[in-house]
């Protein structure tokens, strides 16, 4: 820290309680001054040669017939007016940077300037504050603190201004030619020192990171922080992900933890203040220089506080551009009344309606040249799927609410395109979770749930749980099993005939092929399972239960409902004979009027009864 000595004589000056102050001397003291609480018995020459204010007021103390004068709101108290005494008597004084700013506000107040004398307290104060305090990074913020507690003579004499243009500068200046001490705690590693002042750059041990300089300034106020933030801001020079790093280690600075903490009367409004100018702050990049992560927890916290509409709605405009960023853990947000459901469903709902808007908006003239085609472009955006996948994650979450409808559970699942989502694995667990939480649904809510699964897009895992699933409607289980069959009749056929993978598609059930896995490598997987269980069928003619326990890719143990079913399905494609793979490639769907008792069915009358009932 920088200081600065004025005067050379001992300090004579005394205290008696808490209250009185004098100069210990031979001379009696001829005026009494009162700052505040305290009384200064002091002399009169040595005041009057360098304060042209005291000379006004004593002045006016003769014509009173006085000898003490008030001070009335004086800047700094009793303990700023006792610098500026003790430099009148030419006492030593240390100026630094804690008590600078109230010795420069009282000379001012009591006009100790070159007017008077040469080389006055005002000169010698602006001297220090210019060569060595606004050169410092540390001693900078340190003033900058200080100045708050007297305003607003700081603001006027223009102190606030120049800490907050020292600080702004110093963090645009190129982190390799940072020589001076910050503070840099984010990483335990044994690299992680603080910079000394003085140091070589070539004795670095390490590079200075470009965010340096968030930590320190974190330890200012709100109103002075985001002077400073639109300062470096406006700069320019400054990337918006460190400026989102900034606001983040703020955040974290000040914002309670607790939800009790962060709503207290004590504290609710200092909390929405900081929200909302931690908001305001956010670099004007569409919200990539802050992780979704954060805006999302920024947007809870917003929401407790009850910020203003202004702030809520740019955190959501900048989260709906980056949701695919998101996880599940970060959509949890507690749902405010007069929702009844735990979590907030319709700001999520929100959430998801402006991320596909953005999509939609950025891909418009694509979606006009290909029409048909945008799935297969879409599939390969990478930010579609991950969204597709937390939407699934998020069902699974609040499907345990006994409080949400199957109208919140279904819209919400059809917030995202069928192209966001080619496999199915992840909705049929949500939708799973969702029966089981609520038994009490109707014939027609467990279908329209139901619905929403396409059971061609389920992996050989899902679709053997789902063939035992007792909570799946009927309709359902017969769809995925009569799917497994067409499967394995597909795979069995390409074998037999010799063809390649490539014929397969051709020749068989290729789009249930193509939809069936997310890779071929995890098809021919499926192909070869269904395969050796049709051979097992065709020996035995039935389900073995103890063979099926012992080879390693048997079938599982179906439920008895599903083996009847299986069974039928069965015996309707062994009589069709070698033109089976052509005759049921022209439907992946199952057929809606199977039931256990129609065991005489045709090949020709199942295929054309075929529609689908997803």
């Amino acid at each position: 820290m920088k200081f600065m000595k004025l005067g050379s004589k001992p300090d004579a000056l005394q205290a008696d309680g808490k209250s009185i102050r004098y100069i210990s001397s031979e001379l009696a003291t001829d005026i009494i001054i009162t700052v505040g609480e305290v009384k200064f018995h002091l002399h009169k020459f040595p005041l009057l040669s360098k304060s042209n204010r005291l000379q006004k007021l004593l002045t006016m103390a003769n014509e009173e017939c006085s000898d003490e004068i008030q001070l009335d709101d004086f800047p700094g108290g009793s303990k700023a007016f006792e610098i500026c005494a003790k430099f009148c008597y030419g006492m030593t004084v240390t100026l630094n940077a804690y008590n600078v700013v109230a010795a420069r506000c009282a000379a001012e107040y009591l006009e100790m300037t070159e007017a008077i004398e040469k080389g006055n307290l005002v000169f010698k104060i602006e001297v220090f504050l210019t060569s060595s305090i606004f050169r410092s990074w540390k001693d900078s913020i340190i003033v900058l603190q200080t100045t708050k507690s007297l305003l607003p003579w700081s603001e006027d004499l223009k102190i606030v201004g120049r800490c907050i243009d020292s600080i702004a500068s110093k963090t645009s200046v190129d982190p390799a030619n940072i020589t001076w001490s910050y503070t840099y705690n984010r990483k335990l590693s044994e690299l992680d020192k603080i910079v000394e002042d003085k140091t070589a750059p070539h004795e670095k041990i390490e590079p200075v990171p470009r965010d340096w300089w968030v930590e320190d300034i974190c330890e200012l106020d709100i109103d002075l922080y985001k002077r400073v933030m639109i300062t470096i801001k406006s700069k320019g020079r400054m990337d918006g992900v460190v400026i989102g790093e900034a606001l983040k280690v703020y955040a974290v600075r000040w914002l309670p933890d607790s939800v009790d903490a962060l709503v207290s009367d004590a504290h609710a409004r200092r909390n929405k203040s900081l929200v909302e100018t931690i908001v305001c702050l956010l670099p004007c990049d569409n919200g990539m220089g802050c992780s979704c992560s954060f805006l999302l927890k920024l947007l809870k916290v917003a929401i407790l506080v009850e910020a203003d509409e202004s702030s809520r709605g740019h955190l959501m405009k900048n989260i709906g551009l980056k949701l695919h960023e998101a996880s599940v853990k970060d959509l949890l947000i507690p749902a405010r009344l007069p929702q009844i459901t735990k979590f907030d469903l319709d700001l999520v709902q929100d959430l998801l309606n402006l991320y596909m808007t953005n999509v939609r908006g950025s891909r418009d003239t694509e979606i006009e040249e290909k029409k048909d085609k945008v799935n297969e472009s879409m599939l390969g955006q990478r930010s579609l799927l991950n969204v597709g996948k937390l939407v699934d994650g998020y069902l699974g979450e609040v499907a345990h609410d006994p409080n949400l409808s199957p109208t919140n559970f279904v819209d919400l699942s059809q917030s995202i395109p069928d192209f966001a989502r080619p496999n199915h694995d992840g909705l049929y667990r949500s939708i799973d979770i969702y029966l089981k939480e609520h038994p009490g649904l109707t014939k027609a809510e467990r279908k329209k749930i139901c619905g929403l699964m396409d059971v061609k897009k389920l992996s050989v895992d899902a679709s053997m749980h789902a063939a035992q699933n007792e909570r799946l409607p009927l309709r359902v289980v017969v769809q995925v099993l009569y799917f497994e069959q067409i499967r394995g009749a597909t795979a069995s056929n390409g074998r037999t005939r010799g063809n390649s993978p490539s014929s397969t598609l051709v020749n068989g059930d290729e789009e249930c092929v193509k939809t069936g896995g997310e890779s071929c490598h995890s098809l021919n997987t499926q192909m070869c399972e269904l395969k050796m269980r049709e051979e097992e069928f065709q020996k035995n003619g039935k389900l073995n239960k103890k063979s099926s326990k012992n080879s390693r890719s048997g079938m599982q143990l179906l439920p008895s409902r599903s083996r009847r079913i299986f069974d039928k399905l069965w015996i309707v494609g062994k009589g069709q004979g070698e033109n089976r793979s052509s005759e049921t490639s022209g439907s992946s769907n199952s057929p809606t009027s199977v039931v256990p008792g129609d065991t005489k069915s045709s090949g020709s009358s199942l295929r054309h009864r075929r529609h689908s009932i997803s």
